[in-house]
């Protein structure tokens, strides 16, 4: 067994991962359980993970990061490799004690854990020749991977994309702090959703310089540097303004662009290729690359941002001890949803009943839903979910409310794996909601960005059971397999895990219900609900408690 734990000095959030006979058995981000975003990892966090082994793992890893202090950054340290680093002698192999108990230790640079965590994840064979792009805050580079798991780097196209690209959304709004260090990580996402707006590809001449700005050749350009463009138009504008809007996508257009160009000069052997890091989240960009000819296949990991680095770190230490860099995991790898008692009394509770589910939606009432363990990574995939009717407009801007965020967010479609081609024009399975699709119908304006793309989630009987049979009601009683699915989250914090925290979200944030494991809970007070019950035809009173 392989116990990794992700020390990260820099508030970035942290997991701790497991693997037995090359697989995944659990994942826990410090984040998820309603801690804020990018949260270090805690002893609670470390005992809650130790609580759920059955025996002392027989490897401890820790992932690299930043130099602590000037002394690591000269002379290195013994407790954790650092940030940078691709050979495979870049690790740190040790034992330890733990628990009277002598243990391997493991520890390789963020760097490896990335490319490790892409490829292990991957449906790619051992052996198999590939290229892997690692672009995130800090790092954006080209690698090449042998038939002997020899990393090689090909060239750093760019530092820091995933830092500048969050910059420019920094610039422009006026309550970033401006004289911090760092952009701030759900910035890049917000940047991701504007470039959408855009209506034109060509800058203007002030526009230029100030992607020139953004883009010099520097090792960090701190936010601070901004205010030498206070003459700018664009600072501090506010993100409603449709001109910044178009530059956002120009912006996210020019970095593509540039680690485009950089490939198609560079890249010729026909490998496929896997993505790792932060930016590997940006669903145009992966989109992009899929669409671009340069590769046979494209593996993008469910957990491209630091959430994977953990298990990169241990894939990393299993492929020393065993020569294995494969996994077999599952997506739903969390931890199971906390069901202490509660006060239940603003609610009416019935058994869970798909038909029933599949009215309540169709009829606008939107709802929480938590089913197994969570899911890995950021992204919402159906089991800590918020799921709402896809049809209006409205529906969206409701969504967008409950969720107390900017109302240029899209709201993103779960949809039959076999009704996706149909209307997002999607003929392949798509789990992990990492690429963009363009609908088929006006009917699904909730799910349907500005630009007429949605970032969908296929659905199978065998990749998610109880969301499957709840589409597959929902078809029934509307015509459409699909629903809205945003994460069940309060907002700037991970998801949500206990029922006490799930019933204080849905009475402050307006929710109608939820549903949790085999129960459904409606509010009360609720006018949505309350305007159900009125219905002739309601079904509620049949599956009453």
């Amino acid at each position: 067994m392989i116990c990794t734990i992700l020390y990260n000095f820099d508030f970035i959030f942290v997991r701790i991962g497991g693997l037995q006979d090359a697989r995944l058995m659990m994942s826990i981000e410090a984040e998820k359980d309603s801690n804020y975003r990018y949260s270090p990892v805690s002893s609670a966090d470390v005992f809650k993970a130790l609580g759920e082994l059955d025996e002392i793992p027989d490897v401890i890893c820790t992932g690299g990061w930043w130099p602590r202090d000037h002394y690591e950054y000269l002379h290195g340290s013994d407790v954790h490799v650092g940030y940078r680093g691709v050979m495979k002698s870049d690790v740190i192999i040790d034992k330890r004690r733990l628990l009277g108990r002598q243990v391997e230790y493991f520890s390789s640079s963020h760097e490896r854990s990335h490319i490790l965590c892409a490829f292990g994840m991957s449906s790619l064979l051992k052996g198999t020749p590939c290229y892997a792009l690692v672009w995130e805050g800090s790092i954006g580079a080209f690698y090449e991977i042998d038939h002997r798991l020899n990393i090689s780097r090909i060239a750093d196209v760019m530092n820091e994309p995933g830092h500048r690209y969050a910059l420019l959304y920094g610039l422009a709004d006026p309550s970033f702090n401006k004289n911090g260090a760092y952009s701030l990580h759900s910035d890049a996402g917000k940047l991701m959703a504007l470039a959408s707006y855009a209506i034109r590809k060509t800058p203007s001449v002030e526009e230029q310089q100030l992607i020139d700005f953004l883009l010099q050749d520097c090792v960090h350009l701190e936010p601070r540097a901004c205010n030498d463009l206070k003459h700018s138009r664009y600072y501090n504008v506010g993100l409603d303004d449709s001109e910044f809007r178009n530059l956002a996508g120009i912006f996210s257009d020019k970095i593509f662009d540039i680690f485009y160009q950089f490939a198609k000069a560079n890249m010729k052997k026909r490998m496929p290729l896997i993505i790792a890091g932060g930016c590997g989240l940006n669903c145009d960009w992966n989109t992009k690359w899929r669409e671009s000819g340069l590769f046979p296949e494209v593996f993008v990991p469910p957990v491209a941002n630091d959430s994977g680095s953990a298990i990169g770190t241990a894939i990393d230490a299993q492929f020393h001890y065993t020569g294995n860099p494969k996994i077999d995991w599952n997506v739903y790898s969390g931890r199971h949803f906390v069901t202490d008692p509660f006060d239940s009394g603003p609610y009416d509770v019935y058994e869970t009943n798909y038909e029933l589910l599949a009215d309540l939606l169709a009829n606008d009432l939107i709802l929480g839903w938590v089913s197994g363990k969570y899911e890995i990574g950021p992204r919402a995939l159906g089991n800590r979910s918020i799921l709402a009717a896809p049809f209006h407009e409205t529906t969206r801007v409701r969504l967008n409310e409950i969720k107390q965020r900017e109302q240029f967010r899209p709201i993103a479609p779960v949809c039959l794996e076999e009704d996706a081609a149909q209307w997002f024009g999607c003929d392949h399975k798509s789990p992990f909601m990492l690429y963009t699709y363009h609908a088929k119908t006006d009917a699904l304006a909730a799910v349907t960005h500005v630009n007429g793309t949605a970032r969908i989630q296929t659905i199978s009987f065998e990749s998610n059971r109880s969301l499957y049979e709840l589409l597959v009601a929902f078809k029934a009683r509307s015509g459409y397999g699909v629903l809205c699915n945003t994460s069940l989250n309060f907002n700037g914090r991970g998801f949500i895990n206990k029922i006490k925290d799930l019933s204080a979200y849905t009475m402050e944030h307006n929710l109608d219900g939820f549903v949790v494991e085999g129960r459904v809970y409606l509010l009360k007070g609720s006018d949505r609900y309350r305007t159900y019950l009125q219905r002739p035809n309601c079904l509620s009173g049949t599956f009453s408690l």
